[in-house]
């Protein structure tokens, strides 16, 4: 069981800028995606990196303002958000797919899910 943890989550004016984190216990690297979910709406892919950073894949809302990231020396994926809107806010959660070597963008891909962290963006 690959255990995952987010961190950075909070309040934020628009424009403004935020970093999360995701660490996992996996010992070895794997695809890693961010999802978002805001009030009322379904889970949706934001960005993805698969294990060697040779695949990197963005949704089309976020591209240009987002960038994912990784350390696998720590375990820990990264994901920098700028110029961040009021429409951004939502909980953002991490996932782990132990299966394939290219981004998936859906959650049945998936197979580890962290508890999330909330992203307010204020205007």
């Amino acid at each position: 069981q690959v255990q995952l943890v987010e961190s950075g989550g909070g309040l934020v004016q628009a424009r403004g800028s935020l970093r999360l984190s995701c660490a996992t216990s996996s010992q070895r690297a794997l695809n890693m995606a961010w999802f978002r979910q805001a009030p009322g709406k379904w889970r949706e892919f934001v960005a993805g990196i698969n294990w060697n950073e040779g695949d990197i894949y963005y949704a089309d809302s976020v591209k240009g303002r987002f960038t994912i990231s990784r350390d696998n020396a720590k375990n820990t994926v990264f994901l920098q958000m700028s110029s961040l809107d009021p429409e951004d806010t939502a909980v953002y959660t991490c996932a782990a797919d132990p299966r394939h070597t290219l981004v998936f963008t859906t959650t049945g891909d998936y197979a580890y899910w962290g508890q999330g962290t909330q992203v307010t963006v204020s205007s």
